[in-house]
């Protein structure tokens, strides 16, 4: 039921395409694409936080890394389920973008790794920078993007932000932990 009503909601969304939309939506998905503004917020952390930002740097990375072995080693081969363009009954359904990627698609890595990174910040910084929440938004669209080129069901988008925001928790309740964190 729940596997219907996933495919139901992906066909619907991914059906949703626009030709003008293509091209951002691969960008948009790109991992490399999104280097700079990884650099624009190191820059930010360094220049604002000093010695300190090594330790808030290193929370990013470790909930990156949770969110991404957690999907992509853990889950991915456990659940062995198709990514909507290996499925074949609906593979001639499906609008891909660019190349379809790995075999299993439970649960997204990009959402994982968008929505841990987020919350860190979120976490640990947020109640200085407040415009950090915004941040949410991206790691949405990022998400997203990922049901647009025809990669990922809205389950594995849904579980894969869900596991990437539990990594970044675990991760920011042991910054918080360690005696010598250089704490915010």
């Amino acid at each position: 039921m729940l596997n219907e009503l996933d495919t139901e909601l992906f066909l619907a969304l991914n059906g949703a395409h626009a030709s003008w939309l293509d091209q951002a939506m691969f960008w948009i998905s790109d991992r490399n694409f999104w280097f700079p503004f990884y650099a624009l917020i190191l820059a930010f952390l360094i220049w604002r936080y000093r010695v300190r930002a090594a330790g808030i740097i290193l929370a990013c990375v470790l909930a990156i890394l949770v969110g991404d072995q957690v999907t992509s080693g853990l889950l991915k081969p456990w659940a062995a389920r198709p990514r909507p363009c290996h499925e074949p009954s609906i593979e001639k359904m499906v609008h891909v973008v660019w190349e379809c990627g790995g075999r299993y698609g439970f649960a997204s890595s990009h959402a994982a790794n968008t929505f841990g990174f987020v919350t860190v910040l979120v976490l640990l910084l947020g109640k200085e920078h407040p415009w950090l929440k915004w941040l949410y938004l991206w790691a949405a669209v990022v998400s997203y993007s990922r049901i647009y080129v025809g990669a990922h069901y809205p389950g594995d988008v849904l579980v894969g932000g869900l596991v990437g925001i539990l990594g970044a928790v675990l991760v920011s309740f042991l910054y918080r932990k360690l005696p010598l964190n250089y704490q915010v």
